[in-house]
């Protein structure tokens, strides 16, 4: 099976071993979340993607599809979640025409996991599953290193802590559709305003067994408002403790200007103009 290269593993360790520091892994950050009611299930996203400290996307889509009736919400690192999720939805997609019914969710989740243990975390995927099928409304987490869960609500990526304070104090169950979407949005705020790696909107993707509803920027808390003062200030406003004016005669006594003879083209070259 293609895959990782290995082949420079001790090439690093010896460099390391003189001294060469070793590249320092990305901390990533992000809030997902996902939760069941009744008739169906709930993933939501913060939309903030960043590099170290720095914010490199404002409004970046963090819930990837996978087939009509099975999404999954990404936290890690970004290409990592965005290519997973591609390549087991076009195998999902085969296997779906190669056994003739609709795939099952359950059989996501297996594909993720086994992909992901085979490369014991490198992949740095970090997965909620959600979705409906034939046998009803199903949400999964998977790790980088291939482990997963099966619970009513749950939370990944480093605002997840705020995420789930907000579960653990509101959750419910037989929760209906709008119960389900408002308690998922207030989670991901709360790893919004709670999580210097999470931010910007709050994306929520709802699943049924007849029908899927994205709604893109569900909320947006973070919108760029007008200021509030003109800090633009008149002239005077500020004292000026002294003033000097140079001239442009002053200047010419701290430069010199040397005349050169170029004797290719036999000409002078020209004085140094100094700008006023």
């Amino acid at each position: 099976m293609p895959g990782f290269d290995f082949s420079n593993h001790n090439r690093n360790l010896a460099l390391h071993a003189q001294g060469v520091p070793l590249p320092k892994a990305t901390s990533t950050g992000t809030t997902i979340v996902g939760c069941i009611y009744d008739g169906g299930v709930v993933i939501a996203a913060d939309t903030r993607a960043t590099s170290g400290p720095i914010v490199a996307d404002k409004n970046c889509e963090k819930l990837h599809y996978i087939s009509p009736q099975i999404w999954c919400a990404g936290a890690g690192t970004a290409a990592d979640t965005e290519f997973t999720t591609a390549l087991i939805s076009s195998n999902i997609e085969l296997h779906a025409l190669s056994t003739g019914r609709k795939p099952r969710v359950a059989t996501v989740m297996t594909m993720l996991k086994q992909h992901l243990f085979r490369y014991q975390g490198h992949i740095g995927a970090y997965l909620v599953v959600a979705g409906c099928d034939p046998t009803g409304s199903h949400l999964f987490t998977v790790h980088a290193h291939g482990s997963t869960d099966k619970l009513p609500y749950v939370t990944m990526g480093s605002g997840s802590l705020a995420a789930m304070s907000v579960f653990e104090t509101q959750w419910k169950k037989m929760m209906t559709k709008e119960e389900a979407v408002q308690l998922c949005s207030d989670a991901i705020e709360a790893g919004i305003w709670n999580d210097l790696g999470s931010g910007s909107n709050v994306d929520v993707c709802v699943i049924t067994k007849d029908k899927t509803t994205l709604m893109r920027n569900f909320k947006t808390p973070n919108v760029r408002a007008r200021k509030e003062r003109d800090y633009k200030f008149q002239r005077g406003t500020t004292a000026v403790l002294n003033e000097k004016i140079i001239t442009r005669e002053d200047i010419s006594k701290y430069v010199t200007v040397h005349e050169v003879a170029d004797d290719s083209e036999g000409a002078a070259a020209e004085k140094m103009e100094v700008d006023p």
